[in-house]
């Protein structure tokens, strides 16, 4: 038996090791239910009436924002009165690229607003999945 192990412990890491990556999937749900793409964003407004907070500054949200987002920047999420009233809405949270509303997810959550997800890729993938974009003046 010991032979065996040391004679092929090469292919009983990689077994092992491609075992593990089938089963990371589970294990890392968690951090993806706060994220979506595209598609569920869409999705989730027609079926749902999820809602589009953009956290995005004064700037980048009159370059260009999805149609129809609501403008709360980052630095005012906590004390906006833009939120909605019912905080079981969902909420899609999108920047220009995508990283702020990853924080802006976890304080909405903090904030009471469980089902909040952040957009992957943020106006960049709403723009580049040609949804509809509009500008605004600052």
């Amino acid at each position: 038996m010991d032979k065996f192990l040391v004679d092929n412990f090469v292919l009983i890491l990689l077994a092992v090791v491609s075992g593990g990556m089938l089963f990371w999937p589970m294990f890392s749900k968690r951090a993806g239910e706060s994220r979506v793409s595209t598609t569920e964003a869409v999705m989730l407004i027609n079926r749902e009436k999820a809602v589009l907070i953009d956290v995005s500054d004064a700037k980048d949200f009159a370059e260009g924002h999805a149609a129809g987002a609501k403008s709360v920047p980052l630095a005012d999420l906590e004390t906006s009165k833009e939120l909605p009233k019912n905080k079981s809405l969902p909420l899609v949270v999108l920047c220009p690229t995508g990283t702020r509303s990853n924080r802006a997810v976890a304080t909405l959550k903090k904030l009471g607003y469980e089902n909040s997800r952040a957009l992957v890729g943020g106006t960049a993938a709403w723009r580049e999945a040609s949804l509809p974009i509009e500008k605004s003046s600052a």
